[in-house]
């Protein structure tokens, strides 16, 4: 259906109070809401009436403020009891030493071949050569590593920052 006279006057008068261009397009039937948009848009209808939504702008959400920019007040841990005194999340965690490098005996070595479910699957050396191995010593738990080789692959996420800190400063 084209756009008559009459049909262009009653989509002033729709678009005028506020109405949509799904709502108009239903109501005027035979057009679809693009192409009441498209019309509105020829027509330079930009000036509407106020929508029955709100006059009001919405409200904003508060901005996310990084862990590192808050105040030291909110970064308390309650840990365990809530009654005890609070501590600051980085006095809560635990220091750990800095780790060595495990040096594995030669019958503890595993190969691709060798290698069991039980296993230490950290590999060691580069694949290419041929003495590439795996830790092979006893795994910790569920995890796929012995506990050293765990303690080095599951980091606390605070300790990495920490270290990549010291490594760019």
């Amino acid at each position: 259906m084209g756009w008559t006279d009459e049909r262009v006057e009653l989509l002033k008068k729709l678009w005028a109070e506020g109405l949509s261009a799904s709502q108009i397009a239903g109501r005027l039937g035979g057009v679809t809401r693009n192409a009441v948009i498209g019309k509105v848009h020829r027509l330079g209808l930009s000036g509407r009436a106020t929508s029955s939504r709100s006059s009001s702008p919405r409200p904003r959400r508060a901005a996310h403020v990084p862990r590192q920019h808050r105040a030291t007040s909110l970064m308390f841990g309650m840990r365990g009891n809530v009654a005890l005194k609070p501590q600051f999340e980085a006095d809560a965690e635990p220091e750990l030493l800095p780790l060595e490098e495990l040096v594995i005996p030669l019958a503890e070595r595993a190969s691709i071949l060798t290698l069991k479910e039980t296993m230490c699957r950290w590999p060691i050396g580069d694949p290419g050569e041929p003495e590439f191995h795996f830790c092979g010593r006893k795994k910790c738990g569920s995890l796929p590593y012995c506990e050293h080789h765990a303690r080095m692959a599951y980091q606390p996420v605070q300790l990495r920052r920490r270290e990549r800190r010291f490594a760019n400063g």
